[in-house]
């Protein structure tokens, strides 16, 4: 059964390799239109994150945001399928920086640097840029798939523009492996934490919420820098990624704050632009403690 899903999927990876862009979004919008009205896939999550996250916002205001939030999800599942077959040319077309030059010269100056993300924009198609843009190697964290052969074809067709995948189970051998490279690690730390007791915890969008404790735990370990990577939608399949440096000396900040920065950091990005978030996350499974 999972070699029929990856031949079904390398079937898809072909077409969208002739389909143009126009063809693809217009496959978005009836996806969009299928999750939102036929299925309501996740409704019922993205409802109550919306409300906990605008406790003013009327039911009027968030009912609007739900379909943009479903026509986000439905442009991110095509275009990671059109990302398997982009160009260089055309991945540097669709993705522009605005300040690479910082990390230009986090690279002249510094070995490892910690890069922090959200669900928001297109991460899939930043990780390719990053690959023929940056100076620096890139090595992103990410969980494997349980099809081992949709594993391996994306960690093989990533490595084509020069990033490296690695588990987050190895997460700790990673970093051991590359402490000494100029190397940029690259972290989408917003999703909710399976260890408890080793969160940080921050007010995100008007809740407590429990934080990934990586990003902080290694640069204060490997005393790298942490860089924030903007992922913003200028229009439809374009994007504008900058960078915004959070640290550059880890071990002199008190414990708790570089995640607090980068919580909130993403906030402020969500809070410009509710609808390029993943609200489907179930991103406040766990609550604090009396």
């Amino acid at each position: 059964m999972s070699f029929i899903t990856y031949i079904l999927f390398r079937f898809f990876v072909a077409l969208f390799y002739i389909f143009p862009f126009w063809v693809i979004y217009g496959i978005s919008d009836f996806f969009a239109i299928l999750l939102y009205f036929l299925v309501g896939y996740r409704k019922k999550v993205i409802i109550k994150n919306l409300k906990n996250a605008f406790p003013t916002k009327s039911e009027k205001e968030l009912k609007k945001l739900l379909f943009p939030i479903y026509r986000n999800i439905s442009d991110l599942m095509v275009e990671t399928i059109k990302g398997f077959s982009m160009s260089p040319k055309q991945v540097m077309k669709h993705i522009k920086t605005t300040n690479v030059e910082l990390m230009h010269d986090l690279y002249n100056r510094k070995k490892g640097i910690i890069g922090v993300l959200g669900h928001y924009g297109n991460w899939e198609w930043a990780a390719l840029l990053a690959g023929l843009k940056l100076k620096q190697g890139t090595v992103a964290l990410y969980k494997p798939l349980s099809n081992k052969f949709l594993d391996a074809y994306m960690r093989k067709n990533r490595a084509r523009f020069g990033i490296k995948l690695s588990s987050i189970y190895a997460t700790a051998k990673t970093f051991d492996e590359h402490k000494n490279d100029k190397m940029l690690f690259a972290l989408v730390a917003d999703q909710s934490p399976s260890n408890i007791n080793k969160s940080f915890w921050v007010d995100f969008l008007n809740q407590p919420t429990a934080c990934l404790h990586g990003p902080e735990k290694y640069s204060k370990m490997f005393d790298m820098p942490v860089v924030y990577i903007h992922i913003i939608r200028k229009k439809r399949g374009y994007y504008d990624i900058t960078f915004e440096t959070l640290t550059e000396t880890p071990a002199k900040i008190t414990e708790g704050e570089i995640t607090k920065q980068y919580m909130l950091t993403l906030e402020q990005d969500i809070l410009k632009d509710p609808s390029q978030w993943l609200w489907s996350h179930r991103r406040w499974k766990h609550k604090p403690q009396k």
